[in-house]
């Protein structure tokens, strides 16, 4: 049973949490609360970003916060999965006598660091396909289990294409979230480089436990969450089919597959710690709504012509919010939800598109004054 002392103590470690993360990360507020969301869930996460925008870093810096055991494994295309899983030696005990000895791999951890994770080739990306579903390695027939909390923070390069392997569906499907790290502001760039200047070490502090962070995982999974809501969450994720019972005109036009019922538990699971990050007590259509992005983005496949029109995913999940909105088959909770969600985004963009005419006039600007005027 959840009580006050336990949404206390929860709320007071996160605070620590983020205070020793602001240390070693500048800027990246989205990603840095939806990677501790995503741990705390229980779950992986794919980082997406060009690099050196400090997805490595990001990473590193969570080992020394949650103070847990960690290790990078660099993919490469020549990487074996006995690099990571670990293999069975033949070894001589004092007698002289021969015997097989299981030496562990990298993969033995509590928070494993996959860098570039789309440059191994698919035997070897297959080797994390147990581990990250059932914390278990299985070698030559026995199963060994991995140590509790167990978790996979994996990066990729969206720009580099050549010499990498793009990740299955079985595997893109085991990732909680995925989280675009974007290119830092003027601001936070200046922020970066004056920090970096002292020293390029992390100084983050451990603020959890990996025991504080299992019972953190406990209260968060006692939060109620009311039948309408949830209905709401499985309706969103039913609606990126299109050929489901909720599909939506949007995923009829623009998706090919839909998301799995991994969706619909990944969902529910960081709603209910972002409720609490978020100072309440139940899980509000508002968080479904945000958190649909990073929750389908990696489990909808596009069809031919989302991708010759260039729709992103996160235009088709906004999309479906939308449409979502006004339809008769959800409560009207959800539809001044969803329309509320529609409308910051409308917002928003003209605001992104005003920036951007502005960024191109200063540019033209700048050439006419380097080069004169014609």
């Amino acid at each position: 049973m959840i009580t006050e002392e336990n949404i206390k103590q929860f709320s007071k470690q996160c605070e620590g949490i983020f205070e020793q993360l602001s240390r070693d990360v500048i800027g990246q507020k989205e990603v840095v609360e939806g990677t501790v969301i995503a741990m705390i869930a229980g779950g992986n996460v794919l980082l997406e970003g060009v690099p050196g925008v400090g997805k490595t870093r990001l990473v590193r810096s969570l080992g020394r916060v949650f103070n847990l055991p960690f290790s990078r494994i660099q993919f490469t295309p020549d990487l074996m999965p006995a690099d990571v899983t670990g293999t069975n030696i033949i070894v001589k005990d004092d007698e002289g006598n021969s015997r097989f000895d299981f030496q562990p791999g990298p993969i033995f951890s509590n928070i494993i660091l996959a860098d570039e994770i789309n440059r191994a080739t698919p035997k070897t990306q297959s080797a994390l396909l147990e581990a990250m579903q059932e914390h278990t390695v299985t070698v030559m027939g026995v199963s060994r289990k991995l140590n509790e909390p167990f978790f996979v923070l994996a990066t990729q390069n969206p720009i580099e294409q050549d010499g990498t392997y793009p990740l299955p569906e079985a595997q893109m499907d085991r990732f909680m979230f995925k989280l675009i790290v974007e290119n830092p502001s003027l601001d936070e760039l200046m922020g970066i480089v004056d920090m970096t200047q002292k020293t390029m070490a992390e100084v983050a502090d451990a603020a959890c436990s990996g025991e504080e962070l299992l019972e953190m995982r406990k209260t968060a999974n006692q939060i109620p969450v009311a039948r309408e809501v949830m209905r709401y969450a499985m309706t969103l994720c039913s609606a990126t089919h299109p050929t489901g019972d909720c599909a939506t005109e949007t995923a009829k036009k623009y998706v090919r597959l839909g998301a799995s019922p991994r969706a619909g538990q990944a969902l529910i699971s960081a709603a209910k710690v972002r409720a609490l990050l978020q100072g309440r007590f139940n899980v509000s259509y508002n968080d479904i709504n945000t958190l649909a992005y990073p929750v389908l983005r990696h489990r909808m496949k596009l069809n031919f012509e989302a991708v010759a029109e260039r729709i992103s995913p996160d235009t088709i999940i906004k999309m479906i919010i939308a449409e979502l909105g006004k339809s008769k088959n959800v409560s009207d909770g959800a539809k001044l939800s969803a329309e509320a969600a529609t409308a910051e985004s409308e917002t928003a963009a003209p605001a992104a598109a005003e920036a951007e005419a502005t960024e191109q006039a200063e540019s033209k600007k700048a050439k006419r004054g380097i080069f004169g005027r014609k």
